[in-house]
């Protein structure tokens, strides 16, 4: 019988290390580190974006290996290191027992597969690996090819709606982690860094604002003037459909 992502108890935690119980047998620690997969002339893709990401083979499937870097000004002082405060408060095993939470119940987010932390006196660095959601682009790539349908922007916001109903605070949400299929009759969400359960409240249209600016710093309503009339209320009709 196939371990689920759900079953708490079969997972292995040892106070560095989390692994999805489907994984946990054959996995080892230095699956977090890119030269494991580099040995193994396993990497995919790299992936741009803030910290160190990439697509690696593992068997039948495709993971992303993220380690997890500092933003902004703090970065130049501290890189990769967070202040630590407990295995409870380590960014990678909160982002992963979220994902292990959503994944559980269905709604559209990557399966998690192992998380961990290396303690380094008052600081720690942090990595996580999810399983890959094939055959999917970032909108952002999407709307630097074309404008998606109505249709399209309506699966998203019918998408960021379950999400929002399950009380799921995205604390990036932005079009790089929005994931569409071809077709745009599939729509994921990912990158949860920071991203929580909290009460229903005025944070959901806050969430919904920052995907709007987001839009529209990578040009989107400078390349299609009728995004701001056309297709944001498609993506809200869809929002407020669910």
């Amino acid at each position: 019988m196939t371990a689920t992502i759900n079953a708490v108890q079969p997972d292995r935690f040892d106070g560095r290390v989390i692994v999805d119980a489907r994984y946990e047998n054959d996995f080892v620690g230095a699956m977090f580190t890119p030269e494991y997969w580099r040995t193994r002339e396993s990497v995919a893709a790299p992936l741009g974006g803030r910290g160190q990401v990439l697509f690696v083979n593992s068997g039948s499937e495709q993971w992303v290996l993220r380690h997890y870097h500092r933003g902004g000004l703090v970065r130049r002082v501290l890189d990769d290191r967070y202040l630590w405060t407990g295995i409870e408060q380590t960014r990678s095993l909160r982002e992963w027992r979220l994902l292990a939470q959503l994944h559980g119940q269905g709604l559209p987010v990557p399966r998690p597969v192992a998380a961990r932390h290396v303690r380094d006196g008052m600081f720690y660095r942090a990595d996580l690996l999810t399983v890959r959601i094939p055959d999917v682009k970032a909108l952002s790539e999407v709307v630097a090819e074309r404008l998606p349908g109505d249709d399209e922007w309506h699966t998203i916001g019918s998408c960021l709606r379950r999400l929002h109903d399950a009380g799921v605070y995205h604390a990036d949400l932005n079009a790089h982690n929005i994931l569409v299929n071809e077709t745009g009759s599939e729509v994921f969400v990912v990158d949860f860094d920071r991203g929580y359960i909290r009460r229903d409240g005025s944070w959901r249209k806050a969430n919904l604002k920052r995907l709007n600016r987001s839009l529209h710093k990578i040009g989107l309503s400078l390349s299609f003037p009728q995004f701001e009339q056309q297709q944001w209320p498609a993506l809200l009709e869809g929002y407020a459909a669910e």
